[in-house]
């Protein structure tokens, strides 16, 4: 068994052969992000070296090593977490507002002297953070050094590339050719006086190419780069993961397949007019174009263009959220059916159940992400994660919140319902009623075609703040289409920048997730995805307004019903009647008779 007692002396001999190696080029600080050489949120085993070093399993979080101090910089999300995984391992949490914040570098830079060396693996660090990096660190007369993986040296078993095999997006699901994408994107390239496009980031690639692979966790994506010029298209991954009737198919289409590790080879060969997306690629690929290359700096083309869905695949993702909205009837039925037996459930079990009730719908592949099942306390903590280790019984009195999704041919899902257990207090049934009027009010809303999408965030924390409260993470992200959970350019944060490039667009799909944490005690979190749909034209400009796409009941014996106005009631019956009549024809038996008693509306 694997606890963090047992955990501790691995940390710590780590943490000692890092600062020896530290030692040996001279560094006086080591910073490991969360990345790989394709800025990742979730890492293939090869680059979980933050995790490996400290510990702490989080999704997001930044350590930096001296020779005598360790941080870790975590958002609020992780805060619990870390300091338990952190306990007794010699690293200090830093507590920073947002996955968005740059305290790290603050700190680096007064706590590193001048003439020091700041050292950092180039090739897992985006170029944009570089740069804010070696700014703040030139001030100080400190010099950073990129050329390094020291994980490489300290690492005895680190795990090579993934081998997982690439398959094709086909059709119907798979909406529109490759050669059409490609196309687009050369026009745009044409456009931009670009010869050539690099493309890193992963959700990217398999969207141009039509392709899925398994080496991400939750993510249908693959390992590779692409260049791609105006009358060519290579692929760098490890060829022998694309079998020879997809290279067959993929060469009809142009587009060649290279080694992996060619790519930094031919990045030194480029010459011409590159576009590249500086927040979308690494220092050190950056760092391996040739001088004379013409460097043009916007965001990846693919990037806004796999955002916008296309009426077809809005069409499937209606398919698949009925179909989800279907699973989850299933497992919402079952699991209070035996509560009500008095079977002992633990929060393990509703991950093993929900996963098993998705997997028997049409066109499922995987979970989109760890389902986060949270009892009460461990409720509060927005990504937590039960474990075998570390668990709780669902008995008693209380809230479960449950927060998963799933990866189907046609769409991607993610959801979070909370379920009271036994009978939930007053003051928890005042929790959901105000985090569902947050929902609510961002739902309903209308705004401007190409408002900046964090200007959005007041709209639904407004319900929470006129009572003093709010919650530390964002309101929403982008979903892919059978892609990554988290896809950008949207996301409604404050902590984001409004930049243009944030604009919401027809045929984006979002989340909208407020939230509220009694630390110790309870959380509540409701999420539906939306789509952004047209809502008409005035004299001050085009709008749009959110299409609710997810299809799930959402509680009604956790209101407060003297909390909620008319108008919010008469949405939230509307909303149940919708799922009654989506859903139902997908279910029958006990999953129906569950549907049918959870979407009742509601009355004064």
């Amino acid at each position: 068994m694997n606890t963090p007692d047992s955990r501790l002396p691995a940390v710590r001999e780590r943490l000692g052969a890092l600062r020896a190696a530290m030692q040996r080029h001279r560094l006086a600080a080591w910073l490991v992000p969360s990345a790989d050489p394709h800025l990742s949120e979730y890492l293939p085993e090869r680059w979980k070296s933050r995790e490996w070093l400290s510990g702490f399993t989080g999704s997001m979080g930044t350590l930096v090593v001296t020779p005598t101090d360790a941080r870790l910089f975590a958002d609020s999300r992780y805060w619990v977490q870390a300091e338990a995984q952190l306990s007794g391992t010699g690293i200090a949490l830093e507590k920073i507002p947002s996955g968005q914040s740059l305290a790290h570098i603050d700190w680096l830079a007064q706590h590193v002297p001048a003439g020091e060396v700041v050292g950092v693996d180039g090739q897992v660090l985006a170029l944009a953070a570089a740069r804010a990096l070696r700014e703040a660190l030139q001030a100080r007369g400190v010099q950073l050094r990129s050329d390094l993986d020291l994980m490489d040296e300290v690492w005895p078993d680190r795990p090579g590339l993934p081998d997982a095999p690439v398959t094709e997006h086909r059709p119907p699901e798979a909406t529109r050719p490759r050669a059409d994408k490609l196309a687009g994107l050369r026009a745009t390239m044409r456009e931009r006086g670009a010869q050539w496009h690099w493309i890193s980031t992963l959700d990217d690639i398999a969207w141009l190419f039509n392709l899925r692979g398994a080496d991400v966790p939750y993510n249908p994506v693959f390992v590779a780069h692409a260049l791609i010029g105006l009358d060519s298209a290579t692929l760098f991954l490890p060829e022998a993961k694309v079998p020879a009737a997809l290279r067959e198919a993929l060469a009809r289409d142009g587009v060649d397949i290279a080694p992996y590790e060619q790519a930094r080879v031919r990045l030194l060969q480029l010459r011409g007019s590159l576009l590249l997306d500086p927040r979308r690629v690494t220092l050190g690929l950056r760092e391996a174009l040739p001088g004379d290359v013409q460097v043009i700096e916007a965001v990846n083309p693919t990037t806004l263009a796999k955002a916008r869905k296309s009426a077809a695949e809005a069409a499937h993702i209606r398919t698949t959220m009925a179909n989800d909205g279907a699973a989850l009837a299933e497992f919402f039925a079952a699991f209070e059916q035996a509560l009500q037996r008095g079977a002992r459930l633990t929060e393990l079990d509703v991950d093993e159940q929900i996963t098993a009730a998705r997997a028997r719908r049409p066109g499922f592949v995987c979970p989109s992400f760890a389902t986060i099942a949270g009892f009460n306390a461990n409720g509060a903590m927005p990504h937590y994660r039960a474990t075998p280790e570390s668990h709780a019984v669902i008995e008693g009195h209380g809230l479960l919140l449950i927060d998963s999704g799933g990866q189907y041919l046609g769409g991607t899902t993610d959801i979070t319902r909370v379920v009271p257990i036994g009978t939930p207090s007053a003051e928890q049934r005042r929790d959901f009623t105000l985090v569902l009027k947050a929902m609510m009010a961002l739902s309903r809303a209308r705004f401007p075609r190409g408002i900046r999408s964090p200007l959005l965030d007041a709209i639904a924390r407004a319900p929470l703040w006129e009572h003093g409260l709010d919650y530390g993470h964002g309101t929403g992200h982008g979903v892919g289409y059978f892609l990554n959970v988290h896809e950008g350019p949207q996301v409604i944060s404050y902590h984001a920048a409004p930049e243009p490039h944030t604009a919401m667009e027809p045929g984006m799909v979002t989340s909208i997730e407020p939230g509220l944490y009694r630390p110790g005690q309870w959380g509540v979190r409701i999420e539906n995805l939306a789509m952004n749909v047209p809502a008409g034209e005035t004299g001050f400009g085009e709008y749009l307004a959110f299409e609710t796409l997810t299809l799930c009941p959402i509680d009604t014996r956790c209101i407060e019903l003297r909390l909620l106005r008319d108008d919010e009631l008469a949405w939230l019956n509307a909303y149940h009647a919708t799922v009654r009549e989506r859903v139902a024809p997908l279910v029958q038996g006990d999953a129906l008779a569950w549907l049918e008693a959870r979407t009742q509306p509601l009355g004064r």
